[in-house]
């Protein structure tokens, strides 16, 4: 997400929000356009998966998410009343999580109501966090999707775990799985993708989808085939990484994702913290 792109979402926030009977709140109808949903129909529904999770989180939706009225402009001057919802951060922050991840405009928005301080320099940092936790978890499901494909073809858990040795040696310029780790000083018992950087975590979650969909596709079996399959796929990656500058054995090692994950779920217990104190403070 380049750097204009989120001042300018940032902007564009912060310009949305307005006072509401004393609390600050931003109206449904402005969010579908910032959120980039063309059709008020299809954000209705992301509302109401909102609501139902204010409610599982056993605060009153009523609080958050309040029916209102809006006035828009029509041609010649003319206006119409329309339904609006006028939405407290939390809420906000809900939606945002209920929210197609696909859009960028989404994922900003998670963030944004996240972080209390508004800081531009916070949030951009928070959606670095967001995106490399993203990228570790669907790293997870691509090897869980993979260990089932060729469980099925003959290939036993010892042997998957040879396998994705041998991937990483190939991906890493013939460093073993385990001389990596030592260099990037994982702790005994964790995963090497879990100090990796996202664009590494997205590397090896490229070559293991590749080798799942091979599989398949050419019928494989066996770990002789697998295995083969699957190294030639991160020497691929590896090359497209080495013409582009980048030596994925050479890159630093990235905070212990456990740690970011604590600090994203932190920060969404501070978020109902705060929507909590603001309807304390109107009532």
């Amino acid at each position: 997400m380049k750097k204009e792109f989120i001042q300018e979402l940032f902007q564009k926030f912060e310009d949305a929000c307005y006072v509401h009977e004393g609390l600050e709140c931003w109206s449904a109808r402005d969010l579908q356009e910032i959120f980039n949903y063309t059709e008020w129909r299809n954000f209705q529904k992301v509302i109401e998966k909102a609501a139902q999770s204010c409610d599982n989180a056993g605060e009153t939706i009523s609080n958050h998410f309040v029916d209102v009225n809006k006035m828009i402009k029509l041609a010649k001057g003319a206006e119409r009343e329309i339904k609006d919802i006028a939405l407290t951060r939390y809420a906000c922050y809900l939606i945002a999580q209920n929210g197609d991840p696909s859009k960028p405009e989404v994922a900003f928005a998670q963030t944004y109501f996240a972080v209390q301080t508004r800081k531009q320099e916070l949030i951009e940092q928070r959606l670095l966090d967001v995106a490399r936790v993203s990228a570790r978890n669907k790293l997870s499901k691509t090897e869980k999707k993979l260990s089932g494909i060729i469980y099925e073809r003959g290939v036993n858990e010892k042997s998957f775990a040879i396998i994705r040795s041998k991937g990483d040696q190939a991906l890493f310029g013939g460093k073993t799985t385990l001389f990596m780790k030592n260099r990037l000083m994982v702790p005994t018992g964790r995963p090497l993708a879990d100090f990796l950087p996202t664009l590494t975590i997205k590397a090896k979650d490229f070559a293991t989808e590749l080798t799942s969909h091979n599989v398949v596709e050419k019928d494989l079996k066996g770990d002789r085939q697998i295995s083969k399959e699957h190294i030639d796929n991160n020497m691929a990656v590896r090359k497209m990484l080495l013409e582009r500058g980048v030596k994925p054995e050479e890159l630093p090692p990235a905070e212990d994702i456990k740690k970011i994950e604590r600090r994203l779920a932190s920060d969404e217990k501070k978020v109902l913290k705060e929507a909590q104190k603001e309807q304390k403070k109107k009532k």
